[in-house]
């Protein structure tokens, strides 16, 4: 099975400009091709995960990945998906990023000996003279194709900046740029990309004459399309001080049995086959033993085998021994944290984490769904003393997840 037939079958791809030949580019010579970081937060998160998984599956095919570093583009902002314009960074800020998106990379594409390179578009669109750009590369495109593009679509009517406007003409000059210096012929991205990446296509063709590439793979959604990797804290992160190994591991052992086989396709490295057979004879509460293998291989990839190992055990003592485990999620209360010598309940679910706000912990305590040291919490008003978190107090919130805070 060639690699363009394994991302076929594992439902990676999403849209291709041109399949035949794509695919006949994969499967007979070394590709160089690339994909776009921009660096909006100090850690990568899940989504940017299923990239560097689909990154990973091209190079052991032998091609070579361009990691692009937006240090260059974050400084506008892609306005993909965005009903209103991205947080301006700092380019102080926007450099911190991206390293530490570079050293989360690493963990996951090998760099040595050029079988990978990581590059950064601050590196060529910071030195641009802008009326050169503009004679250079804003004359192949057209802006009435360009306000019909979905990128822009979502934001025309909140109103669009003309500082987002030119997003779209220097992502697709970073493909022209990367063509020339290093002879990238594809470009990969998320399917939100496609109009982005279209528009990079249609530039290196314009401007050098030559045929380039652009494939979309698939969004990681539920079945009914909703984004995954969203908690209560926020993005699911791949940073540990961010979202802890068992947190990361939880998520995942807890998806819908709708998402479960899915996710084992789009993120995992597990046999195809494996997985495809699962698919065939499992069932009901038999999908448990897919969701902990998809939960223990991706924490696996991401945290090692070691956090993944931890994550399982832990796992396996809350819910199958009902035991308390040191590697449990844990909050460490302080002296500010208590009024008096007590914590409300509510200001409790928020310290930790387990609930955004005091009206969604309320919520939650009058439908029976929080549970301290075994007993059910029912009162909303109910206050805790501090002396109570001196050996630690142990949150279950709803049926599966644990937590505990301590002073």
């Amino acid at each position: 099975m060639t690699v363009f037939e394994e991302l076929k079958r594992r439902g990676l791809i999403a849209q291709m400009t041109h399949p035949e030949q794509l695919e006949k580019l994969f499967n007979e010579e070394k590709v160089t091709f690339y994909i776009g970081f921009d660096a909006t937060a100090d850690s990568l998160h899940v989504g940017h995960f299923l990239q560097l998984v689909v990154m990973k599956h091209l190079q052991r095919a032998g091609h070579r990945p361009v990691a692009l570093l937006g240090t260059g583009t974050t400084m506008i902002g892609d306005p993909t998906g965005k009903t209103d314009m991205r947080k301006m960074l700092t380019p102080e800020e926007i450099n911190h990023n991206a390293e530490c998106f570079r050293r989360q990379m690493s963990r996951f594409i090998d760099f040595s000996d050029g079988n990978a390179l990581i590059v950064r578009n601050g590196d060529w669109l910071l030195k641009m003279n802008y009326m050169e750009f503009l004679r250079d590369v804003g004359v192949h495109f057209s802006v009435n194709k360009m306000l019909t593009a979905e990128c822009f679509k979502t934001r025309l009517e909140r109103g669009l900046s003309f500082l987002e406007f030119n997003y779209m003409l220097l992502q697709s000059y970073d493909f022209l740029h990367l063509y020339r210096e290093l002879g990238c012929k594809v470009e990969l991205g998320g399917d939100d990309q496609w109009s982005n990446i279209l528009g990079g296509v249609d530039l290196v063709r314009r401007c050098e004459g030559q045929e380039v590439y652009g494939m979309t793979f698939t969004l990681l959604t539920t079945k009914e399309g909703k984004k995954m990797g969203k908690t209560e804290k926020g993005a699911l992160w791949l940073d540990p001080e961010k979202t802890t190994p068992y947190e990361f591991f939880q998520y995942w052992r807890n998806v819908s049995d709708d998402d479960v086989i899915n996710c084992l396709k789009l993120i995992t490295f597990v046999p195809i086959e494996q997985i495809e057979e699962m698919e065939r004879t499992l069932s009901g509460s038999e999908l448990n033993q897919a969701k902990e293998l998809l939960a223990y291989e991706v924490t696996k990839l991401v945290h090692g085998e070691e956090e993944a190992d931890k994550a399982l055990a832990t796992s396996k003592n809350l819910f199958v021994a009902g035991t308390v485990d040191k590697d449990m999620p844990t909050t460490t209360l302080s002296e500010d944290d208590f009024a008096d010598g007590v914590i409300g309940v509510l200001n409790l679910m928020v310290k930790t984490g387990l609930c955004p706000s005091n009206g969604e912990a309320r919520r939650l305590v009058q439908q029976g769904g929080v549970v301290i040291d075994d007993e059910k919490v029912t009162d909303p008003k109910m206050q805790l003393s501090k002396e109570r978190f001196e050996n630690g107090v142990i949150i279950k919130k709803g049926k599966k997840t644990y937590h505990k805070a301590q002073l």
